[in-house]
């Protein structure tokens, strides 16, 4: 039997059980249950749980769903912080005026994480700034990026390839339930958009590997080296298209940028702070840095989607 999770209210910590359920939606065990089978049932519940942080925001008018690529849906390139990381620490170690390795580190990961979501290109544009800052004279930032790219292909090629040769089945690749999600989205007429700040042509040849880019209107990436932020190009160019209004707009990203972005505009934002390599739970990191981009709901995934769907609609 599948658990469901319930939703909690980050201001109480409790069911929010003074209003009706919603499908999908469960209370604690009941008192019948064992110790270890209620604890087990609890921990999945968590696992799955779906926080509200600004209640007042379900308006159920959602008509059009943006969503973020790496790490919302695509887990094929999990782990490419591990490879910009250590890039960005190398060239700083190189400049004349650079702090110990330990206190680099601990800079460029908080660097990395504040710019999730942001063009590579304009990570690179901010390791170059660093470089002078620290009296170096930087690389052009078109240099650092073909570099990061050349090794995060080493790093994900295997999975890419597996992908496309059916060795891996898609889904095994992606955030559980993005697929569902999805499919259930535009069963309601909702017009779904990807954008990513990994470049155009490689986000469309991964979601087609993937086997989800029919589920788009519209797919926008990274453009060259412009450091323009594909994410709000998307969302003007859905105001622009479709005479949108801000609430009908609902975001999906693992990233401060989205997050940010459709704040901005008015639309509702759903931080996914999934859990890339255990592709379950919830990574506290990402938690704690949708929250404070805006972040009105956050979910570890797309498990519980039907609650997801139900909550968005307002649905009683």
């Amino acid at each position: 039997m599948k658990e469901r999770a319930h939703l909690r209210s980050p201001s109480t910590g409790g069911t929010r059980g003074s209003r009706r359920n919603r499908p999908g939606v469960s209370r604690r065990s009941s008192r019948g249950e064992t110790a270890t089978s209620a604890g087990d049932s609890l921990a999945r519940v968590r696992e799955y749980a779906i926080e509200i942080i600004r209640a007042e925001r379900m308006n159920g008018i959602i008509r059009h769903a943006l969503f973020d690529f790496d790490g919302t849906i695509s887990l094929l390139r999990q782990g490419w912080q591990q490879v910009m990381i250590p890039l960005m620490v190398e060239v700083l170690l190189r400049t004349p005026q650079h702090e110990p390795e330990a206190e680099l580190q601990q800079f460029v990961e908080e660097l990395v994480t504040v710019t999730t979501g942001q063009q590579t290109i304009f990570q690179m544009m901010l390791l170059a700034e660093e470089v002078r800052k620290r009296g170096g004279k930087p690389e052009p930032p078109g240099v650092y990026k073909r570099e990061y790219l050349s090794r995060l292909w080493e790093h994900i090629k295997g999975r890419v390839y597996a992908v496309k040769s059916g060795q891996t089945p898609p889904e095994q690749i992606m955030v559980p339930g993005a697929v569902d999600m999805l499919r259930a989205l535009c069963e309601r007429g909702v017009r779904c958009y990807l954008a990513s700040g990994t470049d155009e042509p490689d986000v469309r040849e991964e979601a087609a590997a993937l086997g989800i880019a029919g589920y788009f209107a519209a797919i926008h990436g990274a453009q060259d080296e412009r450091a323009e932020d594909a994410k709000m190009v998307a969302i003007h160019a859905i105001f622009a298209e479709q005479q949108v209004r801000g609430p009908e707009l609902v975001t999906f990203g693992d990233g401060y940028v989205e997050i940010e972005d459709t704040k901005k505009v008015g639309g509702l934002a759903v931080g996914v702070a999934s859990d890339e390599v255990r592709r379950s739970g919830v990574d506290q990191r990402k938690r704690s840095v949708l929250i404070a981009a805006g972040a009105d709901i956050i979910i570890p995934d797309f498990r519980n989607w039907h609650s997801l769907v139900a909550l968005l609609f307002a649905e009683r």
